[in-house]
């Protein structure tokens, strides 16, 4: 049997080692090492060099992060895939590869708060310009763009607006003006979104969220599909010469993973290629239950919105079904009808706990206005679509029914 003939999990589950295992191990071993012996000087000087494929030093490179790499580049037939220690690391690798002083971004407002501030304030000290606009207005999104944009950025269902884009449409403007599309997919895994098919070049995805198998480890992903003339980007005009669609891999792999000291531990590889062999069952369960508990709560009458993607009567149902199917993500907001009633709510569940982070095995709330956007100003909130009243809820793997009666007694 040929194995690229395999399905999606077909090829997760068969993914070759990179050398065979002397002791025939079924899981890649955890190569908890910092550096490794060479035989010769000169094989070590060729490792150093880049002209041959062994490791040198784990913040480099490392065995157990490689096969953790060559498993997610199979299943998303990507360029390259660099493994790093979180999804902020995932997306400030990736921008620091494109982004120079005098440089801009296009984004939207409608972030995750931390990726809000990168963009907002800490590239803003190194000369690089963010111009956020209406990513659903294609005609602003084109006339923000010029001759010094790196790159436009969106989140494929935003955190937690819930907002959805034209994808096509947005990469079809990236692509006549020649500027990279990146785009963080942490919402909907690779399982149910193909990231290439939709015209994305570099996606960034936090791969703590649904790959690490249940909060397990911090960790985020680069992924490279190597459909980006990078002869267009002023950064990595020259690198194009030498590399071609491989500039943005060789700049990341040879200079900016290495100075930034960000690389995936091996620990965490392990555990998150772990959790990659259960993504597709854990997605199927968690997003059936989303649904279901998005509809239920939109018959309580102290609930005023329910805002999932998947729910018919969603602004983005159309679009959110072309991109994502019929179950777009285990997350879902509802409004109540203030900031106290939703510290009540908080303060009164008993199964759902009250924390931070996304697609653990437990269902997690979260009050995001005091929590994750606690920092910004109220007139900044509101511009990013933060309200007061909204709780995000992000579902686990536990029975609808108990996690409804909760939510039920919790709102009272």
């Amino acid at each position: 049997m040929n194995k690229k003939d395999l399905s999606f999990d077909g090829k997760l589950l068969n993914t070759p080692f990179g050398k065979k295992d002397v002791y025939g191990a079924l899981s890649m071993p955890v190569y908890q090492s910092a550096a490794f012996e060479f035989d010769t000087a000169e094989a070590m000087e060729a490792a150093f060099k880049g002209l041959s494929a062994d490791h040198t030093y784990s913040r480099i490179t490392n065995p157990t992060v490689q096969y953790f790499e060559s498993r997610v580049q199979l299943i998303t037939n990507a360029l390259s895939v660099t493994a790093v220690n979180s999804g902020m690391a995932a997306i400030t690798n990736a921008i620091i590869t494109m982004a120079q002083m005098g440089s801009n971004i296009v984004t939207s407002r409608f972030l995750f708060g931390n990726t809000y501030s990168f963009f907002a304030t800490t590239l803003a000290a190194f000369g690089v310009e963010v111009r956020f606009c209406d990513l659903k207005n294609l005609y602003e999104v084109e006339s923000h763009v010029d001759d010094n944009t790196c790159a436009v950025f969106l989140e494929i269902i935003t955190n937690p607006q819930m907002e959805v884009v034209n994808l096509k449409a947005i990469s079809e403007i990236t692509k006549q003006k020649g500027v990279p599309l990146v785009a963080d997919t942490t919402i909907v895994p690779f399982c149910a979104f193909n990231a290439k098919e939709w015209g994305i070049n570099i996606e960034v995805v936090s791969s703590t969220k649904y790959i690490s198998g249940g909060a397990t480890s911090l960790g985020g992903l680069i992924i490279d599909y190597g459909n980006f003339d990078w002869l267009n980007s002023p950064k990595l005009h020259a690198l194009a010469k030498e590399f071609g669609p491989a500039a943005f891999t060789a700049k990341l792999r040879k200079e900016i993973h290495r100075n930034l000291g960000a690389y995936m531990t091996p620990q965490v590889a392990y555990l998150q290629t772990l959790g990659l062999e259960t993504l597709t069952i854990r997605y199927e369960k968690a997003t059936t239950t989303c649904r279901q508990l998005a509809e239920r709560l939109e018959s309580l009458p102290k609930v005023e919105r329910v805002n999932y993607t998947g729910l018919p009567n969603n602004t983005f149902s159309a679009l959110s079904f072309e991109q994502f199917g019929d179950k777009p993500g285990a997350m879902f907001t509802f409004d109540l009808t203030s900031r106290e009633a939703c510290f009540s709510f908080m303060n009164r569940l008993c199964l759902v706990r009250r924390a931070t982070n996304l697609f653990d095995n437990k269902t997690l709330a979260i009050h995001p206005a005091s929590t994750i956007y606690a920092t910004f100003t109220p007139e900044v909130r509101k511009e990013m679509n933060v309200s007061d009243k909204t709780i995000r809820i992000s579902v686990g793997l536990e029975d609808v029914e108990d996690l409804f009666a909760d939510f039920v007694q919790a709102i009272g």
